[in-house]
């Protein structure tokens, strides 16, 4: 019999939809990806993006915090790596803000699947997070079968959030407020992910 109950599982959701809503870096990438290309390239995106911000969710249930706890520098370690990996989104972002808009069927653009899962990895924040969110819901001890339960919820969730945020971000009147203000709104995009990266690794 199941350790977890519907009520456990419900304030779950509940917990990671708020903390879901609070903006950062994927939010931003993934806004910016459907005003650009599109439902059709961004939600590939945001899947990434779910399935990278899900997985710290598997790293805290397989133990990953114990790691940071017994070995303190190696979450400061990856801290910074994510730190300086998003500042280097943010510079591509930059860098390209004046470029004119991309074909949405060009493969070379980097914003599949693949990029979307790097960047919510790119913070290993979120482990320390769910961490808390599962010792705080949850019992201490959880079967295999449980821990896949927990698992499949942070991942229906955050794919929910992300592919919703997709669609609504590629509605032709957003895309067309998109298309005359291109410029300023990647300037804006690429300074609010360079400014999170930074205080990734200054807050250390």
């Amino acid at each position: 019999m199941s350790a977890v109950t519907f009520q456990q599982l419900a304030l779950f959701v509940a917990t990671l939809s708020v903390a879901i809503l609070s903006p950062g870096p994927g939010i931003i990438a993934v806004s910016q990806s459907a005003f650009a290309m599109g439902r059709s390239r961004a939600l590939p995106y945001g899947w990434g993006l779910a399935v990278g911000a899900s997985s710290w969710c598997l790293a805290a249930l397989l133990g990953l915090t114990l790691l940071f706890s017994a070995l303190p520098w190696t979450f400061t370690l990856l801290t910074i790596l994510g730190g300086l990996y998003l500042v280097w989104v943010a510079l591509k972002m930059w860098r390209h803000a004046a470029d004119p808009l991309p074909d949405p069927a060009d493969s070379a653009l980097g914003m599949n699947f693949r990029a979307g899962m790097m960047l919510n990895l790119s913070n290993p924040k979120p482990a320390l997070f769910y961490s808390a969110v599962l010792l705080s819901i949850f019992p201490a001890t959880l079967r295999l079968a449980d821990k896949a339960l927990i698992y499949a919820t942070a991942l229906s969730v955050e794919m929910a959030f992300y592919s919703a945020l997709a669609c609504l971000m590629a509605l032709p009147l957003l895309r067309r407020r998109y298309y005359a203000a291109k410029f300023w709104i990647d300037r804006a995009a690429a300074l609010a992910i360079g400014l999170l990266g930074l205080s990734l690794v200054l807050r250390l």
